[in-house]
């Protein structure tokens, strides 16, 4: 493993796992629709473009041996064509490509997402199905894809699908921000009884995931054709801890309550009714929104363990890096 694609490079995940690859003092370019400064800095070349430009990625897998794919049309609003084109035929090109040039492995960055079902998931395994009834088109796209990914794996190349739960941590611009600005705009609520436990999965392990079964596929080959959840390996009640972060930032917890029955209503309401007026702008409330804040879903974490995983940031250490990243930043109000 020497010669090294990322696409989404410039993402949350992208961008950690691009700084480690250089660490590392591999070749690494960066696939994507604008320069990324960033991971220029890091020494990765960018190249810019769509992945659903067939040309495009052919081109740029040229003298590639392993891709790691990570980009994908994210959130939970939005035109079906997007998420299809960006999560589907995006990931069809990427394949594509690699058999065309001759990559030998692909890493795809998948989501517990595709297994979300309408029940808790209490430490299932990768065994659960894909979810029936998908109530997203993030979701429905992120099944299709993993599956394409899984069923490309051959000799020629190799293939493998991480599932990285609630990724978070310092440079997030996701699942932190979103929770910071709902929170101090009043806008969660706590769907459900507020007992449910969830995964959460801290930055660097998820980056040493990633590498982790780059490595395996350049050796024994076990994660060939295979899909992993990823961890810390430690559920937490969301809730209380949702409300520990906005503690260490000085915001008020959550205390407001809805359940999970009248928000999974209000979510089919709202979706309706952005539909029906075609807005851009995601609902406040949606069924898959409701599921994942009034659920559980944690899960077994127990077959990527028997390939030498193990969280080396716990949780409390990596709260700790979270909250004086956001302290540098000036996100953190005063006491």
């Amino acid at each position: 493993m020497n010669k090294i694609a990322v696409t989404g490079g410039g993402g949350f995940i992208g961008l950690a796992l691009v700084k480690a690859l250089r660490k590392r003092k591999l070749q690494v370019r960066v696939l994507g629709r604008h320069r990324y400064s960033q991971a220029e800095q890091y020494g990765a070349r960018c190249l810019v473009g769509d992945i659903r430009d067939q040309r495009f990625v052919r081109n740029c897998l040229e003298g590639v041996d392993t891709v790691f794919h990570v980009a994908a049309k994210a959130g939970i609003w939005g035109p079906w064509r997007e998420y299809f084109g960006i999560n589907v035929s995006g990931t069809a090109n990427i394949l594509a490509a690699c058999l065309h040039n001759r990559v030998k492995r692909l890493v795809y960055t998948s989501t517990p997402s595709v297994v979300f079902g309408g029940l808790d998931l209490e430490g299932v395994d990768e065994s659960v199905p894909y979810a029936a009834r998908p109530l997203c088109h993030y979701q429905r796209t992120k099944i299709l894809a993993e599956k394409l990914v899984l069923a490309a794996n051959q000799d020629q190349l190799l293939t493998t699908a991480i599932r990285p739960h609630l990724v978070w941590g310092p440079g997030d611009t996701n699942l932190i921000p979103r929770l910071i600005t709902r929170g101090r705009t009043g806008r969660l609520r706590i769907v459900g009884q507020g007992t449910n436990r969830v995964d959460i999965s801290y930055i660097d392990n998820v980056v040493a995931a990633h590498l982790l079964l780059a490595q395996d596929l350049a050796g024994h080959g076990r994660s060939a054709g295979r899909a992993f959840f990823v961890s810390q390996g430690d559920p937490v009640a969301l809730w209380p801890w949702i409300n520990g972060l906005f503690h260490r930032l000085h915001m008020e917890p959550v205390n407001k309550r809805i359940s999970l029955r009248t928000a999974w209503f209000t979510g089919l309401l709202m979706e309706a009714y952005h539909g029906l007026l075609s807005r851009q702008k995601e609902p406040l409330m949606t069924r898959f929104l409701a599921e994942q804040l009034g659920r559980s879903h944690w899960f077994s974490i127990g077959r990527i363990r028997k390939l030498g995983y193990h969280p080396e940031i716990d949780t409390t250490t990596g709260m700790n890096r979270l909250v004086a990243w956001l302290t540098a930043k000036g996100k953190i109000e005063p006491a």
